[in-house]
């Protein structure tokens, strides 16, 4: 396969898998919760990267650029799915918890009125055993891998 092809490949995967999340989101009805909301960042570099190493294939930083950000999306993937495991703890901000001990009325108010519905360590989907956060990262390290074969190939 060309650089271009790849190139093309990895592009759509990306916009594939953002598609998915956007699916699960709106049809699905499945809100995202805040490292969620992460992982889609990732992609959309790497879609930007495509349009760009597509324009300029010349520039192998774009190629790059789409790997650094395949392995983003990845990571990310895999640190959620540790916090969905229990594996380690997640942001603050998304999961549940905490010590409430000391805390006034109105503070546990104030801090139940700021918490995000949507909670990181709670597995909202699964297939085969493994959470959307999971398949995101086994997904987006595959990305990667085709994203590092355009980068080192030699048209």
């Amino acid at each position: 396969m060309t650089s271009r092809t790849l190139t093309i490949l990895a592009t759509l995967g990306s916009v594939a898998l953002l598609l998915g999340a956007f699916a699960f989101q709106y049809i699905g009805g499945l809100a995202p919760c805040h490292l969620c909301l992460w992982q889609r960042w990732p992609h959309a570099a790497a879609i930007a990267a495509g349009a760009l190493a597509l324009a300029m294939p010349a520039v192998r930083f774009w190629r790059f650029l789409g790997l650094v950000a395949a392995l983003t999306a990845s990571g990310l993937g895999v640190f959620h799915t540790g916090v969905e495991r229990g594996w380690w703890q997640g942001p603050t901000t998304c999961t549940g918890g905490g010590d409430l001990s000391g805390m006034s009325t109105g503070q546990l108010l104030d801090q139940i009125l700021s918490s995000p519905v949507v909670r990181c360590d709670a597995v909202a989907w699964q297939f085969a055993g493994l959470s959307m956060a999971s398949w995101n990262a086994i997904l987006s390290f595959l990305l990667a891998l085709i994203w590092a074969a355009a980068l080192v190939k030699r048209d």
